[in-house]
């Protein structure tokens, strides 16, 4: 991607060989904007030329909230960050982009046709709900599945297949070589059978071949300046303050404030004398026993002391200078669960500290437990804390002093330094390193005796360390500490005291100033001209120019110099590495002109680092270039800005290294570590000797290998290069490097843009958190930044869209995800810094909470794998050699054959139902066939045999009488579940009707249920309605006049009153092939089919589940399901007048008042065989999974269960049967008996597992092979893996094919296909008002390709496979088991792969714990995940970046639009299946009231 450059930037061409030829000259040219925003305004200017409007994200009006400042959290205890930017100021217009409606069909050409834009410049309107879905229903309308015909969705990469290549041509080179080696004779290849997919291969980065190459010359190392000799300079710090504590005890010291700007104590250095002594004697006397004292020379010591409280502090610190113990300074643990502070407790423990000073104040505000005591911390040592107040303290004795000794290399105290990823580490410094540093900044600053200082940093670490505790004392400086909590009441509090104090040097941070510029109006009678010294501590980041050169442009007037501005390089490792001297002209620059320079590149790809001379820029310009091989060198494809921090410290000797591998110089024209070799650095990671390693003992070496010096460098974690004349030029952290995509990008400079887009309008005080995250195999850009309380969604999402377009434009790389959250929210560090991997871990974690986010993985994905080329269909010229082909066998199975199987069975001799019961009623005519039980588990009601028989009469003659009704109408039969369903069934029977069960309309809910009775019955073309005077009532109240036209219904029966007399005769079929039922039912795709199915196929149904199961007249079987449709109703009425087994009906929807009640029952009558479904077992487990003990108290025994057989028509949920399995195996369940069967329209039921034969096998395969339509079985836990469970056994008189879906052909065993099934009780064809000849033709009557052409199949709709187990069947041969993977309608055909939505949904599920249920389907090509929300409202936010992340990372998918709703919104049939079409017709017409909808760019 070429980034749009200004074009008033020149393109360098001189190599960097002319930077020996610079020379100091002195600039008084004009103040300049900083360029940088220069370049992002302009970038964004090139947007507006090309902009794509982007769907603004849905976000419900409960979520958008409108506050004013007020409500959030008071400036008090809000922050900036430590280590976050500033922006321009108030001076510095912003052109905003032109406000723009959404373009859908625009954005949806753009996504169909693969736009890989990665930028917007304009928002879009806000609307209530799924607005943008709304807007998308008539375009849409076109791509709707229809409800009368199968479709699979439409083939379509997110990122187009314009570049497909063949599946060959990824073959490894070496595969490659082989194959043409081995010269095998080449035949055309058979893709159904023998010739596997190969793996899906992410794509490997490969290098720009138009990056350039270094081409400059060795850089060389840079010797420093030499430590000028001063006579009066103290053999040690401790005699230092010795000396002044007893010549000038008067003299101040530190002068401490409270939050009102007021002096609030003043620290001579008399006190600090005479109080580090007590504290010095007090550690190692009166701590522990004579003999054994608790602290001893050397050891480490944790001084715990407030940030607002500095004089403390630093008079312990001194306390363990004299005492030779090493303190270790660390922040005070507010809470156990403060970021960072396990982290800390874990560098204490490794220390050894047992001892930790505090003061008085800080000790009572720790928490405490009830008996008074400081709890441990977590992660924390066991401490004994010891308060350092005078008053708690013995004075020592008069004749005690401490041993003051000259400057050694024992350890004089340990900094802690938090790494990227939250780790703390401590480093060790010298006390000769501790002077030399302190001597080193007294030159370098020309610091003096009585100075004043203003400091507003950190006094326990870093640069507010080094000069307002340790050098200040050396040279008896009187320091100004300006706490934090002052800095959050007043800003401009720092700028004050130097004008109260005249103070000549201040040390602040980028930040500082910023804020100081936001309030600076209210101020008067500022006063800077004192100030000889502004040291910026955190000059190296790229950001602070931008606050430098605003707050110098702002404060001139108010005496501020040019020359006052130092920025400073520092480090933990190398302590400061640079700094800016004053009064001494090193670098000229257009705005300071003895100090920085800091110039934008002015092309995507320079050649290398380059020094030219614009005339628009002043006299020099130095631009980094990108930076070529990956490897060995730094790429900045938009670089940063460079910031020259003058000369370097002391004897040292300075380089720049290759970051990566062997510690080489780089070129000239490179960018790498800085190291330095000098005394004043730190020594080691305490106790890491691995790292110390690394970093503290560095050789590093030439091209040729030779080292560059005798004594070890130190890594300062800087990047950057060095210059001529001792000039170090810094350009960011090795911290905040992230590689992307092969190329190198550091957070800084990301930071440094994102600013540069909005100054101060939009960012809440500059706090914006750039790391990245590893998804896919890659590190991906994530900004998270605080927005002002007063912003808009409409400001929101603008200042996102700028931010990607800037980011793009300067950086040439796409950003990952952008999310705002509120002011004040994010995790900070003590001084009020963003903790960065605490960020990153809610991040991670899901609990961030964002109030918007914007995700754009198409952009920043590209190491997807390719897409999948079909290739071309093959017709009937296979070989086909029996049942083998190439290789591979066939994927056929049967049943046992219902011709051969010998039994009594005398219901065999009847060709109808109707005439077994009237047999059974004549035989038996008191045996019970049906109890239903109630909510209480008592019985409702039973039917014997001949009750059944003499209520079917009575109903026939009703039918006949009152209806009217003739040989052949259809009958609706709405019913609740019970023995009137089945009766009234029996009854159209003998009156010679068509009975349809219908799902009765629920009470509470007529609006959505009664149209689907009412179509139903008008699909069906009932004639008439039978129903209960309840029903009936229901059906005609105002409530459903509200819903349908009551009118329309059909004649209504009430079987509650019905006639006594009997029928002149029973009527008798004159063919066993006419229609017996009707069998409706609404199909996970929305589709509402009817089959017919046939008095033979009944009786032949109910025959070969007897002799699957088993069934006889002595037998009770429990059945917990709904008697609508499928296996369900065939179980619920038909079985037991066929089979003569007793029936114990439970209906499902008693299990919501009493969940037990099902086990309950199954456990009373002793039952072997049960049916359910998923709904009820989903119910039981979470029902009663905390009551499997009182259950077992009341005598639940499941130990005579033989099979428990969930019906389903679906993969089956082997995590739901394993769990349920689990609960339950302490009550006497095996799991063994637990199954499952598999049933759809063409055939209601195809397998089921029977009483006999192997158990249920379960096999792993490869979840990317099936994609591309293979199966290829894996280990149990390998990657991708999928654990499948066979769907039970086939049913006898059942043949199963597997065949290809498209060309028709038979497949091989190792592949997925269509299962076909050929069978006596196959459906004869769908009921349809349309009669749609080709679908019946094609669904029930189907014949392959080639192969066996005659037999004729019925197809499925499903995709599965066989596989030829270890195990033996009934019959003794070995066992065929069918695998179910998903319905053929619902596949996605994504990027050229077959998808089942329930991986991907699983996949989401496991996410985040707050997603109870999720539901995936595609929309043109993109992918649409809708997730319910198990929590606030504030959660839905966290969930986008999850769900992107996980499709990502398991399916190579990228996810389209993310939709979080609420509980329930996903519609679920009877059968507890997903209408994931349904639920897409809902999010079109904008139906679902979505709490968030994040459209991914």
């Amino acid at each position: 991607m070429q980034a749009e450059v200004p074009s008033e930037f020149p393109f360098p061409t001189t190599v960097v060989s002319a930077v020996a030829k610079i020379e100091c000259t002195k600039c008084c040219s004009p103040f300049v904007v900083d360029v940088h925003t220069e370049a992002v305004q302009a970038a964004l200017a090139k947007h507006k030329e090309r902009k794509m409007a982007v769907p603004m994200p849905s976000k419900r009006r409960s979520l958008v909230v409108q506050t004013s400042m007020d409500a959030y959290t008071p400036p008090d205890t809000s922050s900036g960050s430590e280590d976050e930017g500033s922006v321009q100021g108030d001076s510095q217009g912003t052109p905003t982009s032109s406000q723009g409606s959404i373009n859908m069909e625009h954005w949806i050409s753009q996504a169909i046709h693969g736009s890989t834009t990665s930028t917007t410049s304009s928002s879009s309107t806000q609307s209530g709900g799924s607005g943008a879905a709304h807007r998308l229903a008539d375009v849409m309308a076109q791509t709707h599945i229809g409800e009368s015909r199968r479709c699979v969705s439409a083939a379509g990469s997110i990122r187009g297949t314009a570049q497909r290549v063949p599946v060959s041509s990824r073959v490894s080179a070496k595969i490659q070589q082989l194959v043409n080696t081995l010269k095998r004779p080449k035949r055309p290849p058979l893709r159904e059978f023998f010739v596997d997919d190969f793996e899906e291969l992410l794509e490997v980065q490969q290098p720009d071949p138009n990056q350039p190459k270094p081409e400059g010359a060795q850089m060389l190392a840079m010797r420093g300046e030499q430590l000028g000799v001063v006579t009066n300079w103290p053999p040690s710090l401790e005699a230092a303050l010795q000396r002044w504590g007893t010549i000038s005890p008067k003299a101040p010291c530190l002068t401490t404030m409270d939050t009102n700007g007021k002096p609030l104590y003043i620290l001579t250095y008399g006190k600090l004398w005479t109080r580090s002594m007590k504290v010095a004697y007090n550690i190692l006397h009166k701590l522990g026993t004579k003999q054994e004292p608790m602290v001893r020379p050397g050891d480490r010591v944790a001084l715990v002391f407030p940030n607002n409280d500095p004089a403390a502090s630093m008079v312990a610190f001194y306390g363990c200078l004299l005492a030779e113990v090493v303190p270790v300074p660390i922040e005070v643990p507010l809470t156990r669960k403060d970021a960072g502070s396990q982290q800390i407790g874990f560098l204490l423990g490794s220390c050894g500290v047992t001892v930790a000073l505090t003061s008085d104040a800080c000790h009572k505000g720790l928490p405490k437990s009830p008996t008074g005591e400081i709890p441990q911390f977590k992660g924390w040592p066991k401490l004994l804390w010891f308060v350092t107040e005078s008053k708690h303290l013995s004075k020592p004795p008069r004749d005690w002093f401490p041993h003051i000794k000259d400057a050694n290399n024992d350890t004089a105290y340990i900094e802690y330094k938090t790494c990227k990823d939250g780790s703390v580490l401590g480093v060790t410094v010298t006390r000769i390193a501790l002077l030399t540093h302190c001597q080193a900044l007294t030159q370098a600053c020309g610091y003096t005796e009585a100075e004043t200082i203003v400091n507003v940093l950190d006094f326990k670490k870093d640069v507010g360390l080094w000069h307002g505790i340790l050098t200040s004392v050396m040279n008896m400086m009187h320091v100004i500490s300006i706490p934090y909590s002052l800095m959050k009441v007043n800003p401009l509090s720092w700028i004050q005291k130097v004008c109260q104090y005249k103070a000549k040097v201040a040390c602040v941070k980028s930040r500082d100033m910023h804020w100081a510029l936001v309030a600076h109006r209210d101020q008067r009678d500022v006063n800077l001209s004192s100030l000889r010294m502004l040291i910026v501590a955190d000059g190296a980041n790229p950001w602070s120019i931008s606050s430098c050169d605003a707050f110098l442009n702002v404060f001139q007037s108010k005496g501020l110099r040019q020359e006052v501005i130092c920025p400073c390089a520092s480090s933990p490792e190398a302590l400061t590495v640079a700094i800016r001297r004053y009064g001494r002209c090193c670098f000229c620059s257009p705005a300071l002109t003895p100090t920085w320079s800091l110039i934008p590149c002015p092309c995507a790809h320079p050649p290398s680092l380059c020094v030219s001379v614009p005339p628009s820029l002043g006299p020099l310009s130095v631009s980094p270039s990108p930076l070529p091989n990956p490897s060995v060198s730094l790429c900045f494809p938009r670089p940063p800005f460079l910031i020259c921090v003058s000369v370097s410290l002391t004897p040292p000797i300075m380089c720049s290294v290759k970051p990566d591998g062997v510690p080489q110089l780089c070129r000239t024209d490179e960018i790498g570590e800085l190291c330095v070799c000098a005394i004043a650095t730190g020594t080691s990671y305490y106790g890491l000797s691995g790292m110390t390693k690394n970093t503290f003992e560095v050789f590093p070496v030439t091209s040729s290998g030779a080292p560059v010096s005798e004594y070890p460098f130190v890594r300062t974690g800087l990047l950057g290069f060095v210059g001529p004349g001792g000039l170090v030029f810094v350009v960011g952290k090795m911290d905040g490097l992230m590689v992307v995509s092969g190329r190198r990008h550091n957070a800084d400079d990301i930071v440094a843009t994102a600013l540069a887009v909005e100054p101060m309008k939009f960012v809440y005080r500059g706090r914006i958190a750039v790391f990245s995250v590893t998804v896919l195999h890659d590190e991906r850009i994530v900004i998270v930044a605080e927005q002002r309380p007063d912003s808009t969604e409409e400001d929101s999402f603008q200042w996102m869209s700028r931010v990607l377009q800037a980011i793009d434009s300067i950086h040439q790389v796409g950003v990952y995800c952008l999310a705002l959250v509120p002011a004040n929210t994010l995790p900070k560090t003590p001084l009020g810094g963003i903790h960065l991997s605490e960020t990153k871990q809610l991040f991670l974690e899901g609990s961030l909470h964002p109030c918007n986010v914007l995700m754009c993985p198409h952009t920043c994905v590209t190491n997807l794998p390719k897409p999948r080329q079909k290739q071309p269909e093959i017709g009937p010229a296979s070989v086909m050699v029996g049942n083998l082909v190439s290789g591979k066998r066939i994927a056929q199975a049967s049943g046992r054959d219902l011709g051969q199987i010998e039994d009594n069975d005398q219901a065999r001799k009847f060709l109808f139902l109707s005439e077994v019961l009237q047999w059974r009623a004549q035989t038996t005519p008191d045996h019970v066939l049906y109890t239903l039980l109630n909510c209480r588990g008592t019985i409702a009601s039973s039917l014997t045999c001949v009750q059944l028989h003499k209520r079917a009469e009575k109903i026939a003659v009703m039918l006949m009488e009152r209806g009217h009704l003739q040989d052949g109408d259809h009958v609706a039969l709405v019913y609740p579940p019970g023995i009137d369903l089945i009766a009234a069934f029996y009854g159209c029977l003998y009156a010679g009707c068509v009975p349809i069960t219908v799902r009765p309309p629920h009470p509470q809910n007529i609006a959505t249920t009664l149209p689907t009775v009412k179509m139903i019955v008008e699909v069906s073309r009932s004639a008439c309605l039978m129903t209960t005077q309840l029903i009936c009532k229901l059906l005609r109240s105002r409530e459903a006049a509200a819903a349908v036209d009551v009118r329309a219904w059909p004649p209504i029966l009430d079987t509650d009153d019905l006639p006594k007399k009997r029928p002149a005769q029973i009527y008798k079929p004159s063919n066993p092939d006419t229609l017996a039922y009707l069998d409706f039912s609404v199909s996970t795709t929305g589709m509402l089919a009817g089959v017919k199915m046939s008095h033979a196929a009944t009786s032949a149904f109910c025959r070969s589940i007897k002799l699957q199961c088993e069934l006889y007249p002595s037998r009770e079987v429990a059945i917990c399901l709904d008697p609508y449709c499928g296996l369900g109703f065939v179980l619920w009425c038909l079985c037991s007048v066929y089979s003569g087994h007793q029936s114990i009906l439970i209906p499902p929807s008693e299990l919501e008042t009493n969940p037990a009640l099902w086990l309950l029952a199954v456990s009373q009558y002793k039952v072997r065989d049960t049916f359910c479904s998923y709904s009820v077992m989903e119910l039981c487990t979470k029902g009663l999974g905390s009551q499997t003990e009182s259950l077992k108290a009341r005598g639940l025994d499941l130990s005579r269960v033989r099979t428990c057989v969930v019906v389903a028509e679906e993969r089956p949920r082997i995590a739901l049967t394993q769990s349920f399995s689990k609960l339950f195996k302490d009550l006497g369940l095996h799991p063994r008996a637990v199954s499952t069967s598999f049933g759809c329209r063409v055939n209601l039921a195809i397998c089921l597992q029977g009483t006999s034969g192997p158990d249920p096998t379960t096999v792993y395969v490869d979840m990317r092979a099936l994609r591309h339509d293979r199966v290829r079985l894996v280990e149990r836990g390998s990657p991708h893996s999928l654990p499948l469970m066979e769907s039970g056994k086939i049913l006898p008189g059942v043949r199963i094919i597997i065949a290809n879906p498209e060309t028709k052909g038979p497949l091989g065993d190792s592949h997925l296909g269509e299962i076909w099934v050929h069978s006596a009780h196959n459906a004869s064809g769908y009921f349809t008002i349309y009669g749609d000849e080709s679908l019946q033709s094609d669904h029930f009557n189907s014949r392959l390709s080639f192969g066996d052409t005659q037999t004729v199949w019925a197809r499925t709709g499903y995709l599965g496979f066989l596989r030829r187990t270890e195990l033996t069947d009934a019959n003794g041969e070995r066992h065929d088991a069918l695998y179910v993977v998903g319905a053929l309608d619902e596949a996605m055909e994504l990027r050229g792969m077959r998808y089942h939505p329930i991986d991907i949904e699983t996949s989401v599920i496991r996410a985040h714990k707050s997603v109870t249920e999720c539901a995936v389907f595609t929309w043109t090509n993109l992918l649409v995940v809708v997730v319910e929300l198990d929590g606030s409202e504030q959660e839905a936010l966290d969930l986008v970046p999850l769900v992107t992340n996980v499709v990502l990372e398991e399916h190579y998918l990228v996810v389209g639009v993310v939709v979080v709703v609420d509980i329930g919104v996903i519609p679920i049939n009877s059968r507890g299946e997903k209408q994931r079409m349904h639920l897409r017709d809902g999010f079109l017409a904008d139906q679902l009231d979505p709490i968030y909808v994040a459209y991914n760019m």
